[in-house]
């Protein structure tokens, strides 16, 4: 039996989910069901390499009344007593969930949407504009395209889920995959929408992105209502108002129209009779056109003057039109958060009104994605050495190009029979921004054995999880303080701060946005792993969301390769599988079942082939090198470390026997290496997927272990695929790297180089002492941890105390407060590091003379 709870709180929607399952214990094809007997529907997402299942995914339909936690046993599930059901017929797609019909015909999304067979909603679309010239150009022109769908795939077809993609283009570019989620006697659909960037970006440029629905309005004016979402509540009226008018139609009458009820009669005439002459209100916008802002505005028609309505900070991003007949409910998901976003209303007076939510919003500039500078004559390799090493930008001609980079939305659908309260309108809202998620207990995760090394908190070590919470609330902050929101930068976070301005270093080169630099998505989802925390998912989730689609190349000359560190998030000129690495992905797609995330693992599936594209090593290689099909210089750690994740992925996900091979044949090449990983790198035949063992050098550097590898050589090992040395190759490295000069000479014949993030690495040797029961090894990790070094957060012992804080600051542009000492680098490996060393000896901490005792610290900026 496994406990089911709620990451937020019970939710009324449908909602899907993982489990994970200790390797053995459940055979592929066990049912599920859920011991109060809601229906459930359960697949397979991972399995173990014994054929156990790993991972599972469930989905429930809506309930008026869920549980506050849940059951899962073994047994036959429950069915649903309005199952979703999927059916195809001339040419279109027909999907029911009891009282919903959808029908899905191309070349667009959903051409229908009816209610007990009454047609709500018709012609759902997706419309764009493109521009030919940025905005500050003379002569550009718009032009608006509505998307064709070209193919349309059934995922599941019930009976609680169902999913559906449907792919295509905005016109002649950009390429987009849709899904629509049904869940069994549900009202709502929700939508994901992914699109990919392949326009030129000297002349393209995307003026507006949106989903546009037509509603049927069946009612009088004054029948039909409007309502819009505000930070507290909603903008609520009507097409042709009723209150506030000269002559008074009735209390009755004015509470009944603002509460979404049917006027049926008006019983003063000196209204009644006066109908035509009140103003109707055709059209609706909500702009918000920053994280602080929108604007709000209504007319009575096509080239009538818009007329202001008070405006305000952030909105929730969601809306309704229609009457007391039937109407549609409409949002975005992070609404305010990606912005420039826009809702629209248009034609309410009419028989048939459009609702648009605008993913870009046309009022907003035109989205230019040109690269930043012009390259400032750094043509050679040498020169854009030389711009590293000032900037810290690996810039390099036409590698700053978006081509490929992706973004995906979270929208929803939901119709009505009848204008729904504002209370309904106010949980439909909070639903869309935070969907509920059922989840299983920490500790259950760490009982099932998945995602390598961690452990729960303990109350003997509260200093430092007083710390890493106090790094996470410090980035919680930032974002908020410096609005790191906005179409194509939200999720992500800053890599270094610059003192002397009191900002984040975000004009500067490779110091600007972090992608993934250092691994700062493991640290989040490691720290939700031990502690269950819906806020720290909801970070991680977006950051996941963000890496994902926007810091990868998904298309063209650079697919499946993510883009290091920069002003601008595909700016970089370094595109390599550290940043594109299944391993951020990972956690989040089995917590989740999320089919997008799934999607971005699979664009994986054959990313060493990508070594052929473009050599990393390129600017800097000592050697003569062009890349070679049956010899590819691959990094043994940055480059290995991503390829194993993805091979592993593929293979717990797929069965894909592929890569399996590549993965276990790496594994024991590796092994067979004279020096295993201290080699630093191996040549890779693509046609066999294994290494030349023949290499006999020693090269390490201090990035090959801070991108997963240390997570997922962990996994490796507690999979126990029975690759002799493989451990063993491991175990070396992780030992030797903190080692004395004068020991590595003594095991090596000389000192390993280029050792630097000590603290980082501490959790290296403290995995190596736990495999191996050294405690002198576990000491040595400690004293690495907490001892300053020059590259690490605790500066040094004496003083850790004083420097855990924030200071405010004046004179800024905003209001902020900082903690200059923290960058996103040193952040992200001391939380990895510390989440590590607690979980493999935390018994020889004080051991090392200089950790303080568990409960003696506290920072000042976390509660208790």
């Amino acid at each position: 039996m496994t406990t089911l709870q709620w990451l937020e709180t019970p939710c009324r929607q449908g909602v899907s989910w993982g489990v994970p399952w200790a390797r053995g214990t459940v055979a592929e094809g066990t049912e599920f069901r859920l011991s109060d007997g809601t229906p459930v529907q359960s697949w397979t997402t991972a399995r173990w390499p014994d054929g156990s299942v790993k991972w599972s995914a469930h989905a429930i339909g809506p309930s008026e009344q869920p549980e506050s936690s849940y059951e899962l046993v073994v047994g036959a599930p429950a069915m649903p007593a309005q199952p979703v059901q999927v059916e195809p017929a001339d040419g279109e797609l027909r999907v029911t969930t009891g009282s919903f019909a959808w029908v899905l015909r191309q070349p667009g999304l959903i051409a229908s949407i009816s209610y007990d067979g009454q047609e709500v909603v018709r012609d759902v679309r997706l419309v764009s504009l493109r521009q030919d010239a940025p905005d500050d150009d003379l002569g550009g022109a718009r032009k608006q395209t509505t998307a064709t769908v070209d193919r349309i795939t059934v995922e599941q077809d019930g009976p609680v889920r169902a999913v559906v993609r449907l792919e295509g283009k905005h016109g002649d570019w950009l390429p987009f995959s849709v899904r629509l989620y049904f869940y069994a006697g549900a009202a709502d659909v929700r939508i994901v929408h992914s699109f990919v960037w392949d326009g030129d970006p000297d002349r393209d440029f995307l003026a507006g992105l949106g989903l546009s629905a037509d509603v049927v309005m069946r009612d009088e004016p004054h029948n039909r209502h409007i309502r819009l979402a505000g930070p507290s509540g909603f903008l609520t009226e009507a097409v042709r108002g009723l209150t506030g008018l000269r002559r008074d139609p009735g209390e009755e009458v004015r509470r009944t129209q603002v509460a979404g009820g049917d006027v049926e009669a008006i019983p003063n005439p000196e209204v009644a009779d006066r109908l035509h002459l009140i103003p109707q209100w055709n059209d609706y916008t909500l702009d918000q056109t920053s994280a602080d802002g929108f604007t709000l505005r209504k007319r009575t028609g096509a080239g009538q003057g818009w007329i202001t309505i008070p405006s305000g900070t952030r909105a929730p991003g969601y809306g309704y039109v229609g009457g007391v007949s039937g109407g549609l409910g409409f949002g975005l998901r992070d609404f305010w958060k990606l912005h420039p976003t826009r809702l629209d209303i248009r034609n309410a007076a009419t028989d048939v009104a459009t609702a648009t939510v605008w993913m870009w919003s046309p009022s907003a500039p035109a989205m230019d994605v040109r690269y930043w500078h012009d390259g400032m004559d750094q043509d050679t390799y040498a020169e854009q050495l030389e711009g590293l090493e000032i900037t810290y930008e690996d810039y390099e001609p036409g590698f700053g190009n978006a081509h490929g980079v992706a973004r995906t939305h979270e929208l929803s659908l939901r119709v009505h029979n009848t204008t729904p309260s504002a209370e309904d309108l106010s949980e439909h809202a909070a639903l869309l921004n935070s969907p509920g998620l059922l989840t299983v207990s920490p500790a259950r995760l760490l009982e099932a054995g998945v995602f390598g090394t961690w452990s729960l908190p303990t109350a003997d070590h509260q200093d430092i999880e007083a710390r890493l919470n106090f790094l996470f609330q410090y980035y919680v902050g930032q974002r908020e303080q410096r609005r790191w929101y906005g179409f194509w930068d939200y999720g992500d976070v800053m890599h270094t701060y610059d003192s002397d301005r009191h900002t984040w270093r975000y004009d500067v080169g490779g110091f600007a946005w972090d992608n993934s630099e250092l691994s700062p998505d493991l640290w989040l989802w490691y720290q939700y792993l031990r502690t269950g925390r819906a806020d720290v998912f909801r970070f991680a989730e977006s950051m996941t969301r963000h890496t994902g689609e926007v810091d990868v190349h998904h298309l063209g000359r650079w697919k499946g390769l993510g883009s290091r560190h920069n002003v601008q998030h595909w700016g970089c000129s370094c595109k390599q599988v550290r940043i594109s690495s299944a391993i951020y992905r990972r956690v989040y797609y089995y917590l989740t079942a999320d089919e997008r995330t799934g999607d971005l693992m699979d664009e994986l599936a054959t990313i060493e082939e990508a070594f052929l594209v473009v050599d990393p090593q390129r600017k800097v290689r000592p050697d003569v090198y062009s890349p070679d099909p049956h010899a590819l210089s691959i990094e043994l750690g940055v480059d290995w470390g991503a390829l194993a994740a993805a091979w592993l992925t593929r293979w717990e996900r797929h069965g894909d026997e592929r890569a399996r091979a590549r993965l276990v044949g790496t594994m024991s090449d590796i092994a067979a290496l004279r020096y295993g990983f201290l080699t630093g790198s191996a040549r890779l035949d693509l046609s066999t997927g294994r290494f030349d063992t023949s290499r006999d050098t020693i090269a390490v550097s201090h990035l090959s272990s801070l991108f997963g590898l240390p997570e997922i050589c962990s996994e490796l090992i507690d999979l126990d695929l029975d690759v002799p040395g493989f451990e063993k190759a491991w175990l070396d490295y992780c030992r030797l790297y903190l080692l004395s000069p004068e020991e590595q000479t003594a095991e090596l014949g000389q000192p390993l180089q280029g050792i630097s993030l000590v603290q980082a690495h501490s959790r290296l040797a403290a995995y190596a002492a736990a495999r191996t029961g050294d405690p002198e090894l576990a000491r040595l990790a400690w004293r690495k941890f907490f001892v300053d070094e020059g590259d690490q957060l605790n500066r040094n012992a004496m003083q850790r105390e004083a420097e855990w804080k924030t200071t405010p600051v004046d004179g800024a542009l905003m209001p902020v407060d900082e903690a200059a000492f923290i960058s996103t680098n040193g952040a992200s490996q001391y939380a990895l590091a510390a989440i590590q060393n607690l979980s493999l000896i935390p018994e020889h901490r004080n051991d090392s003379g200089n950790g303080k005792g568990g409960t003696a610290w506290r920072s000042p900026d976390v509660p208790s």
